[in-house]
């Protein structure tokens, strides 16, 4: 049915991902699919990691950690913006491409007003992925 899932995850955040990830991991396994793990982070020092190779290997260790919690293969995949905040969307979706995956599974807010003036990450996503994105609230 699928090749591989992608699941964008914020490694500061990743407990409030939880759903997403488990929905992601339960396709996987059930259907032999491999997963990414996918993140954006800059270049700059943050309070994540002092460099993106740091980032990578923390990305790595968080995707490896899923794997044998859920039984699914997983990788990470880093994705290296000027300013992750305002750039977010076009880096998963380029790592939608980089990576081929064909399934996108994303943790979602409910949406609220402020959504009618500036669209969520999730809606962006689905709405310029070519991919299937199933957005999990």
């Amino acid at each position: 049915m699928f090749n591989t899932i992608l699941i964008p995850i914020d490694l500061a955040h990743a407990e409030k991902m939880e759903k997403a990830v488990s929905i992601g991991s339960y396709l996987a396994k059930s259907g032999g699919i491999p997963v990414v793990f996918a993140a954006v982070t800059s270049a700059l020092p943050g309070p994540l990691a002092h460099t993106p190779d740091e980032f990578r290997e923390k990305l790595d260790v968080f995707a490896a950690g899923q794997a044998d919690k859920h039984g699914i293969s997983a990788t990470g995949h880093a994705v290296i913006s000027h300013d992750p905040a305002t750039e977010l969307e076009d880096a998963l979706l380029q790592a939608i491409h980089e990576t081929g995956a064909d399934l996108v599974v994303m943790e979602t807010h409910v949406p609220n007003l402020s959504d009618l003036v500036w669209p969520s990450n999730g809606g962006r996503i689905a709405s310029h992925a070519d991919v299937s994105v199933f957005l999990v609230r």
